[in-house]
């Protein structure tokens, strides 16, 4: 019980911490703030698997779901959550009992294991609800979803053929309600690197991703550091995977490359205009 009370005054801190941050990061958010004390609880869950909550320092769940203001009476679809559903572990139970949680993702072993984890504890996971991806409007109806969420996702969108990224952002698009909000989060290449990166690196720009979003007819609506990270030059002999959690190096150079931690990344939260 000490234990948990420690991990609820740790993410109740985080939030606290969140809420102080730049002009940018404050636009809209008397109406975009999450209450802390349940998604504190939520971040602070027994329930979660021990290796996923050691990569809180990384991902610093509490903050990011905060500045995208995801409330516990919303409907959320995150796409491509991964067959560990390392969010799905968080939003699942902190939308249970008054929000819906929608999972989407691709047919195959991920989504295998996905299904096999919900399954595996239907208190924790009962009211999930997984869903094909891409997105079909018979399972995600248009402007039905208050918060679409994509975690190190958009990487994989860009290095597909040519177009995916564009009909995947169209999908979210048209999956939110107007004011709905679009949050992104994914690993950060300098906008003066060669362009070129971004189809084998899995760094991408800012620009890019803002581009995609814009076509697509979103408005960015503000921006958080909350998960950057100085020490990532977004320059290594394996692009993103050479560093923590992959080291697709192995031994090779580990500990610098433990030094360095997870990716630089961008939190982008966008909008979906009410007219």
């Amino acid at each position: 019980m000490a234990a948990r009370t420690k991990w609820i005054a740790l993410a109740t801190a985080a939030l606290a911490t969140a809420a102080g941050g730049s002009a940018l990061e404050a636009q809209g958010r008397g109406a975009q703030t999450a209450p802390r004390g349940l998604l504190a609880q939520a971040v602070a869950a027994p329930t979660r698997t021990p290796a996923n909550v050691a990569r809180d320092r990384y991902r610093h769940p509490a903050e990011t779901l905060a500045f995208f203001g995801v409330r516990p009476e919303h409907r959320v679809l995150e796409v491509i959550p991964g067959g560990g559903g390392w969010y799905t572990e968080i939003l699942a139970p902190y939308l249970a009992a008054r929000g819906t949680y929608l999972a989407a993702q691709p047919a195959g072993r991920g989504q295998d294991a996905l299904r096999a984890k919900l399954a595996a504890a239907p208190a924790t996971y009962g009211k999930a609800k997984l869903v094909a991806f891409p997105l079909a409007d018979a399972e995600v109806a248009p402007g039905s979803v208050d918060r679409v969420l994509t975690f190190r996702n958009v990487h994989n969108f860009v290095m597909a053929e040519p177009g995916t990224a564009e009909r995947h952002f169209a999908a979210m698009f048209r999956a939110l309600k107007p004011g709905g909000v679009l949050g992104v989060v994914d690993h950060r290449l300098p906008e003066h690197r060669p362009v070129a990166l971004e189809r084998s690196s899995g760094y991408l720009k800012r620009s890019t991703v803002v581009r995609l979003a814009q076509g697509a007819g979103f408005r960015l609506d503000g921006e958080s550091q909350v998960n950057a990270n100085p020490r990532d030059t977004a320059d290594h002999p394996e692009g993103v995977w050479t560093l923590p959690p992959v080291l697709r190096l192995g031994d090779k150079d580990r500990e610098k490359y433990l030094a360095i931690g997870e990716s630089d990344r961008m939190t982008l939260r966008f909008v979906k205009p009410r007219s």
